[in-house]
Parts: C-alpha cells; sequence; structure tokens
C-alpha cells in the first residue's frame, strides 16, 4: 500500500468542494494529522492514520457530514492520545480553541502520560456525556469504526470489553443523544445495526 500523503487526506476530507479559506485551512489540518500520527500503529500493526480517516469517510459518506469543523475534528480526534506532547504545536497551528475541543475528547490519563488507574473509566464517561453535539458525533463514529475493526484486533479480552462498554455506555449516550441533531440520530441507528449485526456474526 502507498504511503498516504497529503493530497489523499484532503480528498478524504473531501477539501475539493469548500472555500478557499476553508481548503486552506484544510491543507493545515491534514498536515498535522501526518505529522501527529506519523510513526503510530493500531493494535492490529496498520498506521495509525487509517483509522482517523475511516472515521472522517463513515461520517460523509454515511452520515452526511460536510461541514469542515467536524471532520476536521474527527482526522486530529486520537492526536492528544497517541501524542499528547502535540498540544502545543496543534494550539500554535490550529488555535487553543480548536485544542481544547481536543481535548475535551480525550481520556485524562492519555493526557497526563500516565497509566489508566482505579476511576479513570468513571471520570472517561462523565467527560464524554459532556461533550457538544460535535464532539460526541465524532466519538461516536470512533466507536462505529472501531466495532467494525474489532474483528481484526488480536486481544480477545480487548474485544470484550468493548462490546461490554458499548451495551452498558455508548449505545444508551447514543440513543440519548438522538434529538439532539438529525446526524447523532442517523447515528445512533447506525451504530446499534452495527452492534447487532457484530453480536450475530461474530465471535470473539
Amino acid at each position: 500500500m502507498n504511503p498516504i500523503d497529503l493530497d489523499h487526506v484532503l480528498t478524504v476530507l473531501g477539501a475539493a468542494a469548500w472555500g478557499t479559506d476553508e481548503q486552506s485551512l484544510a491543507g493545515n489540518v491534514g498536515a498535522l494529522a501526518l505529522t501527529v500520527y506519523d510513526g503510530h500503529t493500531r493494535d492490529q500493526g496498520t498506521p495509525y492514520l487509517e483509522h482517523p480517516l475511516a472515521v472522517v469517510t463513515l461520517l460523509r459518506t454515511e452520515i452526511g457530514v460536510s461541514a469542515h469543523e467536524p471532520l476536521h475534528l474527527a482526522l486530529l480526534h486520537d492526536a492528544l492520545e497517541v501524542a499528547p506532547e502535540s498540544e502545543a504545536l496543534l494550539a500554535q497551528h490550529l488555535g487553543t480553541r480548536f485544542t481544547a475541543r481536543l481535548r475535551a475528547m480525550t481520556a485524562d490519563h492519555r493526557l497526563e502520560q500516565r497509566p489508566k488507574s482505579a476511576g479513570d473509566e468513571a471520570s472517561w464517561r462523565f467527560k464524554q456525556t459532556a461533550l457538544p453535539s460535535e464532539e460526541l458525533l465524532v466519538r461516536l463514529a470512533d466507536r462505529l469504526h472501531n466495532l467494525r475493526d474489532l474483528a481484526a484486533s488480536p486481544n480477545v479480552d480487548r474485544r470484550q470489553r468493548f462490546l461490554q462498554s458499548l451495551e452498558d455506555f455508548y449505545l444508551p449516550l447514543a440513543n440519548a443523544a438522538c434529538s439532539l441533531s438529525p446526524h447523532l440520530a442517523a447515528m445512533h441507528a447506525l451504530l446499534h445495526a452495527e452492534y447487532v449485526r457484530y453480536r450475530q456474526e461474530v465471535r470473539p
């Protein structure tokens, strides 16, 4: 597979349909994504950038998101998780407001670069319930792509924990958010259908 370059990232974002200023911003966001995710891999051994690009594609093609800000958030949604040290770089180029939105979408133990401890899961769930609509939409799209990718994970325990968290938290959260926007309603329907399909067709 050819390395992912900036032209590919911009194509996935759909930047050609945006205005001049938005295209220029997309170029900056894409370049930062290439920098921040460089050298990081998922547990399947694939380049990490493939995941946020898949989340962007999901939002654009299956949910109908076309606005640039939620797609930029989707592209960089894991930036502070995989590279917390990149926060200053992101703030320098994209501003503190955008970086604060990324912080709100990132678990505290990741931001603090420490192992997960007792109480962190509850804090992370509380943090997600407080997310505004666009950030929540991105986080649910992240869960949906992770669910579709779950069978490729070599860690059986991780798969079981993931499904349990879907049942206990993410599906109820998505259901509660249905009334906030048509995009969130569509996301809930898609996440629920994919969960049912996974449970029926794939066994841990």
